[in-house]
């Protein structure tokens, strides 16, 4: 069997890379990532290279009155922004917003990564599979004054299984073929906030890296994310198959399975992830009043009940930017027990502490200048 991974909104499965503004010159509403050996080896016959080395070493970004010849000559790759706005935008920006993810690449280009893939759907069987036994007994282990290192390692034990005897040991993935260079833009990115207005209300504001938040009406004062993407419409391909050993009783006794996980029941888990995840998403989007999201959300929640229907396919949040919540298998963040946890751990308990939603931020796509849809949402297809 093969798998079938399409866009529907950008999304960025990322390498752990960076390219730094010293890597890159925008030139024509493009991102022209500098082929450096080539430029060395160039600049090497001629007096010109401590020059270009010393603007390296100190330089938050290239000049481009001396060396924009590079971006135009010296690009290996030439990546468009998504919005030609973008690029006076980009100009105004200081330096350390202007560090851009890339897309995981090999030397055929972007692929997308099957450890990617398989983790989105470890997390749907695992929300599928979570009982409220396995959360109580999640709650039991928390309840001294300090969380112990894994408290939901056994439980997580009981669902799915852990390391050689994980129920996903069934399915077998392999990376996807690469995708064209072209299929990659560069998008802005930037971090919606509900912000307490008094008497319970809240309203939208949006991240400002070290200074809070500043209202709608102010949001080129936000901090801005430059990220490339795939556009939506890519389509990653790959090998999908289930290993049939797994499933012989022997084997299954072994491993302690009470049964094995077939095709049909990973994308049921991922698509009642899915489901959660949207309604979540549509509810956030109604109480910060954002109409372009709310229907990009509408037409995701379309999207699912299609793949639902189907039995072969699935809705799934990947990569970067899909936020705590995609990235968890007890999704009621409003369950005192959770919110009891989540106090105790330093990178969530001051924002647990205000009271309001959590999480109360979203990273939200802007198209054409406008904030337009989550990161991340694709549709599975395997046949």
């Amino acid at each position: 069997m093969r798998y079938k991974l399409t866009c529907l909104t950008p999304t960025l499965v990322g390498d752990g890379q960076k390219l730094s503004p010293i890597d890159y010159m925008v030139w024509k509403d493009h991102v022209n990532v500098l082929d450096q050996r080539r430029i060395f080896k160039l600049l090497a016959k001629g007096p010109r290279l401590d020059g270009y080395l010393a603007q390296l070493r100190k330089a938050e970004k290239l000049d481009f009155a001396s060396w924009g010849g590079f971006a135009q000559n010296f690009a290996g790759r030439r990546i468009p922004f998504e919005h030609p706005s973008l690029a006076a935008l980009w100009d105004k920006q200081r330096a350390d917003a202007l560090f851009i993810p890339t897309f995981a690449a090999g030397v055929g280009g972007p692929f997308l990564p099957a450890s990617a893939l398989k983790g989105v759907l470890h997390t749907g069987v695992l929300y599928s599979r979570w009982s409220d036994s396995a959360w109580k007994q999640v709650q039991e282990r928390c309840q001294g004054d300090r969380l112990p290192r894994r408290p939901a390692e056994a439980a997580e034990d009981m669902a799915i299984g852990l390391e050689g005897h994980s129920r996903m040991r069934a399915l077998a993935l392999a990376d996807s073929a690469p995708v064209p260079s072209s299929s990659m833009k560069v998008y802005l990115l930037r971090t919606a906030a509900l912000v307490p207005r008094g008497a319970g209300k809240q309203e939208l504001g949006w991240k400002q890296t070290g200074r809070g938040s500043v209202d709608s009406r102010r949001i080129e004062e936000a901090t801005p994310y430059f990220c490339e993407m795939a556009a939506p419409g890519t389509s990653f391909e790959g090998l999908w198959s289930e290993r049939q050993t797994l499933r012989k009783p022997e084997v299954t006794r072994i491993l302690r399975w009470r049964e094995s996980l077939d095709t049909k029941a990973i994308l049921a888990g991922a698509n009642a992830f899915a489901a959660r995840l949207i309604d979540l998403h549509a509810a956030y989007a109604a109480a910060a009043g954002m109409k372009s999201l709310e229907d990009s959300i509408a037409s995701l929640k379309s999207r699912l009940e299609r793949a639902i229907q189907s039995e072969t396919s699935a809705l799934v949040c990947i990569g970067w930017g899909g936020g705590f919540l995609s990235k968890v298998s007890q999704t009621d963040t409003e369950q005192e027990g959770l919110r009891r946890i989540l106090r105790q751990l330093p990178l969530y308990s001051r924002a647990i502490q205000t009271g309001l939603p959590f999480p109360k931020t979203r990273r939200v796509v802007f198209l054409n200048g406008q904030p337009a849809a989550l990161p991340g949402w694709a549709l599975l297809e395997v046949a």
